[in-house]
C-alpha cells in the first residue's frame, strides 16, 4: 500500500508539529482532537508557521498547496479511511489503549496504526486489538518539524510492509527514518542514558562540579549542552520519570539505576529552568544566573589529555567516563539487536544533535581502553560498570 492519508489524533505541539511536515510531505492530512479549541488553535499554528516559511524554507504555491492539505476532525470517526494514523496522545498507556480500541474498530484491517509513543512498549499500546500486525511505532523527536530522525518501531508481529510503509511515509515527510525493536527506550533514548546517568555518578563520586563537567562535554566533546544544562531544560521531574521507566522496564540493572542526586532534587521542587533552579540558579524570564564563559567554543571531540586539562583539571577523566559507558550501552543494545550499528550513530547524530555516533566515540576511545576502564571502574565502584559481553568479544577480537 502507498500511503496517500495520514490522520493525527492529538493536536498538542507533537500532533501539530507532525500535521505541519505531513501536509508538506505532500499527504492529505486530518489532525483529530476532542478539543475543539486545541483543535484550532493547531490548525492555525501550522498556518503561521507555512506562511513565516515562504522565502525560506518553501515557495508560495508550496505552503499555499500544503495548508489546503489540512484539515480538522472533532470525530475520532473521521479519521477512518486514513492509510495512516498517527497516535500522538500524552503517554498515558491506558488512554492509547482505548484510542487503539476505537481505531481498530473504525478503520480497515489495511491501515497502518502507529503511536508515537517515547516511553511505553508498542506492544502493550496494541495489546489485544485485532490485526496487531499492522501496528507500528512512529516516534518522532520534539519538535517534529526540525529534528529530522523518525524511529520506527517494530513489535514481534508487525507487519513487513507496515514498517516499510511507515518508513516510506517519514522519508516523504522529510525525516530520516531507522528501524528498531519495540524494547525499553527504543535505540536513541536508550543510548542517551549514559549521557546523563553517569555524569550524576561522577558528581556523586565528586570527579567535578556540574558546570566543570558541562563545560567539558561543551568544549573537548563537541556536545551542544552539557548534561546538566539539558537535564535543567527538559526538567529534573520529567528525566528522571523516564529513567524511573527505564530501570524497571529494564529488569532494574545497576547501570540504568535512577541518580539518588536527582531523586533529592526532584523531592525538593528542584526541577530545572521551569523552577528557576535545578543545577543552576534561572532568573523569572528562565534566563541562566552564571551563563557559560562565550569564550569557549566548540571544537573536534577529544581525548588528548593536555588538551581537556586546560579546560578544566578533570577533563581526562570526565571524557573517558563518559564516552566509555556510551560505548559499553551501545554494546548491550547492538547484542540486543534494538538497532543496527549504522542506526546507532543515526540515531545520536540526528536525535541529540551528537557530534558522532556510539560507535564512533568507540573509534576515538579505543574498545581496549573503553574495557580497561570499565573493568577498573567496576572493581572500584561496582556493577554499573560491568562491560557487555559484545564490547569484550570485540576487545578480544580486535
Amino acid at each position: 500500500m502507498t500511503v496517500a492519508t495520514v490522520g493525527i489524533i492529538g493536536a498538542g505541539t507533537m500532533g501539530t508539529g507532525i500535521a505541519l511536515i505531513s501536509c508538506l510531505g505532500g499527504f492529505s492530512t486530518t489532525i483529530h482532537d476532542p478539543e475543539e479549541e486545541a483543535l484550532v488553535r493547531a490548525q492555525v499554528r501550522v498556518g503561521e508557521i507555512l506562511a513565516d516559511g515562504v522565502g525560506r524554507f518553501w515557495r508560495g504555491e508550496e505552503a499555499e498547496a500544503a495548508s489546503e492539505r489540512l484539515q480538522g476532525a472533532e470525530e475520532l470517526a473521521e479519521l477512518a479511511d486514513c492509510d495512516l494514523i498517527i497516535e500522538a496522545a500524552p503517554e498515558d498507556l491506558g488512554l492509547k489503549q482505548r484510542i487503539f480500541y476505537e481505531l481498530a474498530a473504525l478503520c480497515e484491517s489495511s491501515a497502518i496504526l502507529a503511536t508515537n509513543t517515547s516511553s511505553l512498549r508498542v506492544t502493550d499500546v496494541a495489546a489485544g486489538i485485532p490485526y496487531p500486525e499492522r501496528v507500528v511505532g512512529m516516534h518522532f523527536f520534539n519538535p517534529p518539524s526540525r529534528m529530522r530522525l523518525v524511529e520506527v518501531v517494530a513489535t514481534a508481529v508487525s507487519e513487513e510492509d507496515a514498517l516499510e510503509d511507515t518508513a516510506e511515509a517519514a522519508e516523504r515527510m522529510g525525516r530520516t527514518p531507522i528501524r528498531v525493536k519495540d524494547s525499553p527506550g527504543f535505540l536513541a533514548n536508550r543510548l542517551a542514558r549514559p549521557f546523563f546517568l553517569e555524569s550524576l555518578r561522577m558528581l556523586a563520586d565528586d570527579v567535578a562540579e556540574p558546570a566543570a563537567i558541562d563545560r567539558i562535554c561543551r568544549v573537548g566533546g563537541d556536545f551542544r549542552m552539557g548534561p546538566f544544562e539539558l537535564l535543567d531544560l527538559i526538567g529534573l521531574d520529567v528525566n528522571l520519570s523516564v529513567a524511573r521507566s527505564f530501570y524497571e522496564q529494564g529488569g532494574q540493572p545497576e547501570r540504568w539505576r535512577p541518580s539518588p542526586i536527582q531523586e533529592e532534587m526532584v523531592a525538593s521542587g528542584r526541577l530545572g529552568r521551569k523552577s528557576g533552579q535545578g543545577f543552576y540558579r534561572y532568573d523569572e524570564y528562565g534566563k541562566r544566573q552564571s551563563d557559560p564563559d562565550p569564550r569557549l567554543h566548540l571544537r573536534a571531540p577529544t581525548l588528548d589529555e593536555e588538551e581537556l586539562r586546560q579546560i578544566d583539571p578533570a577533563g581526562p577523566q570526565v571524557m573517558q567516563r563518559l564516552l566509555a559507558q556510551i560505548v559499553n550501552e551501545a554494546n548491550f543494545a547492538l547484542e540486543e539487536e534494538i538497532g543496527s550499528p549504522m542506526d546507532a550513530n543515526t540515531a545520536m547524530r540526528l536525535g541529540f544533535n551528537w557530534p558522532l555516533g556510539p560507535l564512533e566515540f568507540s573509534g576515538l576511545l579505543g574498545v581496549r581502553n573503553a574495557i580497561d576502564l570499565l573493568e577498573e571502574l567496576q572493581r572500584r565502584l561496582g556493577e554499573a560498570y560491568a562491560p557487555a559481553p559484545r564490547l569484550l568479544t570485540a576487545g578480544e577480537t580486535g
